[in-house]
């Protein structure tokens, strides 16, 4: 599932007539180059949820007969006046999941060289191990907003702006860090049956409840990996600079 709800304020006023999943890196869309990545992971259907500017997304993904596989659209717009986040955007689609398998969870706005097939057996492996309900793929890098993780996952995460911390469980004794999170999940099937929230919320939110619970959240190290996150047009330029360099090579 391809996260592409989000309003793009930070792009504005590029986001304000063309919807963040639209804008283009090197001649592609970047919801071409998020479903590019996750087709070369093995993907064979795809959901993209949608709210601002949700008809040209739709009509993006009709001009292009789908996205390289089949491709069903959530629509958000319909249901409620503001985006639903991303555990929101879950609820709201899971009606149209058909497979009763983990599944790979991307924003839109991401893109990366990070191998998500491999990544995806190492959950599947996981699962049977370890019982995770979702492995998070990370990078060491300097946020404001870090995940909290030991050498058995996820343990909390914080907001280094607003001055705030959650412990969903107790951390090990060694090991701990903080770490950003790339905004790829794998998510275990069962998450449908665990997510009690309403309405708008984030997913994240979920996570650190399944914790406390005594749900384990697992994570993959991608540090070194190419990574961009398009929020802003800063980072939209780097991208473009990263990628077109790549592609000079």
């Amino acid at each position: 599932m391809i996260l592409a709800a989000g309003k793009g304020k930070r792009l504005r006023p590029l986001t304000d007539s063309v919807p963040k999943a639209l804008v283009e890196i090197e001649g592609i869309p970047l919801l071409g180059w998020v479903a590019r990545d996750l087709l070369d992971a093995g993907v064979h259907r795809l959901i993209v949820n949608t709210h601002h500017l949700a008809a040209q997304i739709e009509a993006f993904i009709s001009d292009q007969d789908g996205l390289g596989v089949p491709t069903v659209v959530s629509r958000e717009d319909a249901v409620s006046s503001i985006p639903l986040e991303t555990g929101g955007a879950l609820v709201h689609a899971a009606p149209l999941f058909e497979a009763k398998a983990p599944f790979l969870l991307h924003n839109a706005d991401v893109i990366s060289d990070i191998q998500l097939g491999p990544i995806y057996q190492e959950h599947l492996a996981g699962e049977d191990r370890d019982g995770r309900i979702a492995t998070l793929i990370i990078t060491e890098r300097t946020t404001t907003r870090p995940l909290l993780v030991d050498e058995d996952g996820v343990f909390g995460r914080a907001n280094r702006v607003e001055g705030w911390q959650l412990i969903a469980r107790h951390p090990a004794v060694r090991g701990t860090r903080e770490v950003g999170f790339t905004g790829i999940h794998i998510v275990s099937e069962r998450i449908f049956n665990h997510l009690t929230e309403q309405g708008a919320f984030s997913l994240m939110d979920s996570y650190m409840r399944l914790i406390g619970e005594g749900e384990h959240i697992a994570v993959h190290d991608a540090t070194g990996a190419a990574w961009y996150d398009i929020g802003t047009p800063e980072r939209l330029e780097e991208a473009r600079e990263g990628l077109a360099a790549k592609w000079s090579q």
